[in-house]
């Protein structure tokens, strides 16, 4: 029982990181039904940024993370800015094709840039692991686990009691009416999506110091990405939680009791039986944005 005790509370640290960077993907589709295959690369932006400036500058690892949530998102920005509000309207197929282009370029930016190198961003959290309740965590993973779960409650509180959110889900709703009182559409589309990319790189940032950042990570997270969202339900905000918390429990009994080798490949089993017999996932069916 000790056992399993540990890899449950070694599947939620992991699956609550996995829902905040589902969330930012999720979110785009609820609200602009964009699916963002960029995404993974602004994750692997967010670590990276994280990186440099950690190293390079000098800078302590919390300023830095939030500097490069900024940085990401601003990236976000101009991504929807240049080139998906040319497209809005279009089949889901060319704003996919979109995002491609984009993650193809953002991929290979990066790898010219830095070489493809592994690095490690240094962590600034005790390597001996927290004793709670007879339960071992290492200090880097829990705060992950925390701010995670941190932000993704902020995030939801954002949307639903304030001003801009209540803006962003009317717009969505419908676009027509909310222009007619006078909310600027084109704007909040704008930062809808840099707020998904900011999510997006919050979990980079965080994952840089459980795991190694390089250019190609962006496919794993988006990868990572794609199941939680399909076992929860795309554009579903309670599917991107409940997605993530499966997912991570899931791939932590695998390790532990099949082979780590495994786990991958035992989430997208579950990809496939849900969508043969949840198509909508989870929760798809009960809860959009729009």
């Amino acid at each position: 029982m000790g056992q399993l005790a540990q890899q449950l509370l070694n599947g939620v640290v992991m699956g609550g990181i996995y829902a905040l960077s589902a969330l930012g993907l999720t979110m785009v589709y609820g609200m602009m039904n964009i699916v963002n295959v960029a995404h993974g690369e602004l994750y692997m932006l967010g670590a990276l940024f994280t990186y440099y400036l950690t190293s390079t500058l000098g800078l302590p690892y919390l300023p830095s993370v939030l500097a490069a949530l900024v940085l990401v998102a601003l990236i976000g920005g101009a991504m929807e800015r240049s080139s998906l509000r040319r497209i809005r309207g279009q089949t889901m197929v060319v704003t996919t094709l979109v995002t491609l282009g984009w993650s193809l370029i953002l991929q290979n930016v990066s790898l010219i840039l830095t070489g493809g190198i592994p690095r490690y961003i240094t962590s600034p959290f005790p390597e001996t692991s927290l004793v709670l309740g007879g339960l071992q965590i290492a200090p880097s993973r829990l705060f992950a686990a925390l701010a995670a779960g941190a932000v993704i409650v902020l995030t939801h509180l954002f949307l639903q009691k304030t001003v801009l959110g209540n803006a962003m889900r009317a717009s969505f709703q419908d676009k027509d009416a909310a222009s007619l009182v006078g909310i600027n559409v084109g704007l909040i589309y704008m930062l809808t999506f840099a707020l998904g990319a900011a999510l997006a790189a919050l979990s980079g940032g965080l994952l840089g110091t459980i795991s190694y950042v390089d250019p190609s990570m962006g496919a794993k997270g988006l990868m990572k990405s794609f199941v939680v969202v399909t076992i929860g339900g795309m554009g579903s905000f309670i599917g991107a939680i409940f997605g993530g918390l499966i997912l991570g429990i899931v791939e932590a009994l695998a390790a532990a009791y099949i082979s780590s080798a495994y786990k991958d490949f035992i989430g997208f089993i579950m990809v496939v039986v849900i969508l043969l017999f949840l198509p909508s996932g989870l929760f798809g069916k009960r809860e959009r944005y729009a």
